[in-house]
């Protein structure tokens, strides 16, 4: 086996310690308003999600991202063009989330992220003052890391949310962990076809039709118990 892929592995594992399990980006509003009462109503949501909402903006940005903060780390004359280019897509990508909840979760993630791989050696460059990259972004810096492929990379991005939208699932729905090992498994071939798609899309191109995600990602603020922040 290749050792981009065993590093892939490492990226994706739920043992990533960057706080995915405490968000549910909507999960719980649409539960809790008896949106996804089973295991058929979750996936049909997920699949959406997938093939139409803001994660596919961000996927799409990560070959692009990638490659700004190969030529940021690798110094010359584009260096500082560059880190601006990482920095506006960065920016850019955050003000695609409606939510103030989810913005901060991609700042936290993104933090954590960053944090991670600077301790195992792999800080971002220097440049005029620190450089905060959301989630999308910070992802990408791994992927520049870890030497993953774009497609490799967009892969793991759509497993990590999948996941993380099912271990909150779990917690919600309720949907039994060997169910949810199922529905990870009936997603595989839209993951891979979306990955492929994706890794030859320009972002400017795509939109989102995740309405009711954003909906429900900003109701979460107003519910009265909440297990998740987000």
């Amino acid at each position: 086996m290749p050792e981009s892929r065993l590093r892939w592995f490492q990226l994706v594992s739920p043992a990533l310690p960057v706080g995915a399990f405490s968000y549910s980006e909507g999960l719980e509003v649409l539960v809790q308003h008896g949106l996804l009462p089973d295991a058929s109503a979750v996936v049909d949501w997920l699949s959406c999600e997938l093939e139409r909402g803001t994660l596919s903006l961000e996927a799409a940005c990560l070959p692009l991202l990638m490659a700004d903060l190969r030529r940021w780390s690798g110094g010359g004359a584009t260096r500082d063009d560059a880190r601006r280019a990482v920095l506006e897509r960065d920016g850019w990508l955050l003000a695609q989330r409606e939510a103030a909840e989810v913005r901060a979760q991609q700042r936290q993630m993104g933090a954590s992220l960053v944090g991670l791989l600077a301790d195992i050696g792999w800080p971002l460059p220097e440049g005029d003052g620190p450089a905060a990259l959301a989630w999308p972004a910070a992802w990408a810096w791994a992927g520049v890391c870890l030497e993953l492929e774009p497609v490799e990379l967009i892969e793991g991005y759509l497993v990590s949310w999948t996941s993380a939208q099912l271990s909150a699932a779990v917690r919600l729905v309720p949907l039994g962990p060997t169910q949810a090992q199922r529905l990870q498994l009936q997603l595989t071939p839209l993951l891979a076809r979306r990955a492929e798609q994706l890794s030859r899309c320009q972002p400017e191109e795509l939109c989102s039709a995740g309405v009711g995600a954003g909906l429900a990602q900003l109701r979460h603020a107003e519910l009265y118990s909440r297990l998740f922040r987000s």
